[in-house]
């Protein structure tokens, strides 16, 4: 049995579309459905029901993947190794994350780093797929599913209501109204997050502008146009100050997440627990008091205008 034949066939099960993992692999939809095809034939059995609405697995096609999965990871292990020794160096780790954790919190912890490890780091707005081998880590913001996946939580973010002193003009950063303010918000690209819990009938006429992207609504609060709900560990670091208006948010428990086959490597071990130091001291820039002034000590280059 062609052990490519299997991983097409995962591929498959776990895309629900011919179509989507001949994209991926760069071949013809008719190249994946030959390699169904042949396992298949070699099977004797029907492991992939194809329509026009997608590819759905069959019970025994279930059964086969399952049953197939720890050769599978074991035949990418070796693989691994094999590249990595021809070409005498390590290979590299990919890490996928939000273009905010990965400019922000990850990537000016490279330094604590061990400087054996080589680091793929990719900013991913969609969520990717650890089990078709996408990635090797990911960091999400929700907890994943999956019995391949080996998920531990990291340290969770603060969030808050934020604006710069020039928005505030002199007022008390206490005392705001919402329904007179410009409210700037998460979008429900990701569904509805918790943290909009707050955003009722009431406010939802002061909202300015809504946006899937961290970044943006940090810099539309350091330039002034609104009050964004942001994680602390970028507005504080910003030159934000905290506009309490009688509203709490609870945190959000960033989640680490990989694949269980990789969980007792080394350098995933150590990339891990790097990845874990990162967040803590993300967290204590996050929990430094706001004093005001530069908007340039860290986090996003966002320039402060003049009031």
């Amino acid at each position: 049995m062609d052990t490519d034949d299997l991983l097409c066939l995962r591929d498959v099960i776990a895309a629900g579309s011919l179509t989507a993992v001949a994209r991926k692999r760069g071949v013809a939809v008719s190249t994946i459905a030959r390699r169904l095809d042949a396992i298949e034939a070699t099977l004797k059995l029907t492991l992939v029901d194809r329509g026009r609405s997608g590819a759905q697995a069959t019970e025994h096609g279930r059964r086969i993947v399952a049953l197939a999965t720890p050769l599978l990871d074991e035949a990418d292990r070796l693989a691994r190794a094999a590249e990595s020794l021809r070409h005498d160096r390590r290979r590299e780790i990919v890490v996928t994350a939000t273009e905010a954790v990965i400019s922000d919190v990850l990537a000016p912890a490279i330094p604590q780093l061990a400087p054996e490890i080589r680091l793929d780091l990719r900013a991913e707005a969609a969520v990717v797929s650890l089990a078709g081998r996408e990635a090797d880590i990911a960091i999400r913001m929700s907890q994943p599913q999956g019995a391949s996946l080996i998920a531990k939580k990291l340290k969770p973010l603060r969030l808050g209501l934020y604006c710069s002193p020039a928005y505030l003009a002199g007022r008390a950063a206490d005392r705001l109204v919402l329904t007179e303010e410009r409210l700037l918000v998460y979008d429900e690209s990701y569904g509805r997050l918790p943290e909009l819990g707050w955003l009722g009938p009431r406010l939802l006429g002061a909202v300015a502008c809504r946006t899937n992207s961290t970044r943006a609504l940090l810099n539309m609060a350091v330039a002034g146009v609104g009050i964004a709900i942001l994680p602390a560990i970028f507005a504080v670091p910003s030159g934000l100050c905290e506009v309490s208006a009688g509203i709490t948010l609870a945190p959000r428990t960033p989640w680490i997440v990989i694949r269980a086959d990789l969980r007792r490597e080394p350098d995933m071990r150590k990339v891990q627990a790097w990845i874990s130091q990162a967040f803590a001291s993300a967290a204590r820039r996050g929990d430094a008091p706001w004093r005001g002034g530069a908007t340039k000590r860290g986090g996003f280059r966002a320039s402060q205008p003049s009031a």
